[in-house]
């Protein structure tokens, strides 16, 4: 099995600043802006939150409620209204896709998506980040792949459920693909998790940022990630990216990458990790 760690969400570069920490320790996801989508941030349901005045504010108006949004990976029923058959599902295309295509990515490996978080408040009736915080990746989902679905292959008016994907609605590529859910998980040691989600609160377990970096791509890992004689981390393979500490292993992060592949099958631990990772605190 495949552990595909992929970057998904705002942060300095695509929307202007991280996603928030809401004050309840909610972890809320804003999809990149898109101006090829046709969602707008104001019609994306989270429960208690004006979608569009969070990111306008956060953003300090770069970002419109009536901007449109890039909804992907689409791992929440509830956001918007849904049609019968439809499925969580993640799409990529370009040299990302060209990576997992080399990766031999597969049905069974896993998505763990990572993105750019900060707490955030409201002050004086308007969200802000909080003063004194730093921004840091941090773990807020996952998908078990059930199926690979080739977008050019698709047939018109197959799945329509998919019809606002923004991964059908851009110029012919033969790259475009589909990641679909498995409806629950299959990993040892673990029954009754639905195949794909989010991590709704803050856990410490969740983050990836080294405590106290003023970086966020310095991310502290088990020391089992330290990959020693075994094929690394995708894209770090670069040995003065880690550093082996008696506690853990400190890795520095390539900054702007996607999808960074771990071949869990030189990871024995990585199960173990899992099943921490998904216990429920």
């Amino acid at each position: 099995m495949r552990i595909i760690f992929s970057r998904k969400g705002f942060d300095s570069s695509s929307g202007g600043c991280p996603s928030p920490v809401l004050p309840d320790g909610r972890l809320v996801t804003l999809p990149i802006p898109d101006t090829g989508s046709k969602i707008c941030y104001r019609d994306l349901h989270i429960e208690g939150i004006n979608t569009g005045r969070l990111v306008s504010q956060l953003s300090g108006a770069k970002i419109k409620s009536s901007s449109t949004a890039h909804l992907d990976p689409d791992l929440i029923k509830g956001h918007l209204p849904r049609l019968a058959g439809w499925c969580p599902s993640l799409g990529q295309t370009g040299s990302a896709q060209g990576h997992l295509r080399n990766q031999q990515v597969q049905p069974g490996d896993l998505f763990l998506f990572f993105g750019l978080f900060r707490e955030a408040e409201i002050y004086r009736r308007r969200w802000r980040f909080i003063s004194g915080t730093t921004a840091r990746h941090l773990l807020w989902g996952w998908l078990q792949i059930d199926e690979i679905v080739p977008v050019d292959r698709l047939t018109p008016g197959e799945r329509p459920w998919l019809q606002d994907h923004p991964h059908l609605h851009g110029v012919p590529d033969s790259h475009n693909t589909l990641y679909l859910a498995r409806r629950s998980l299959s990993l040892p040691g673990l029954q009754h998790i639905p195949g794909s989600g989010v991590f709704e609160r803050f856990a410490s377990k969740l983050q990836l940022t080294l405590p106290g970096s003023p970086k966020p791509s310095i991310w502290q890992l088990p020391t089992w990630f330290y990959p020693a004689d075994r094929p690394p981390l995708s894209y770090h393979h670069n040995p003065e990216r880690w550093h082996l500490k008696p506690q853990h292993c400190v890795l520095k992060a390539v900054a702007r990458g996607q999808e960074f592949v771990l071949q869990a099958s030189h990871y024995p631990e990585s199960g173990d990790w899992l099943r921490q990772l998904f216990a429920a605190d």
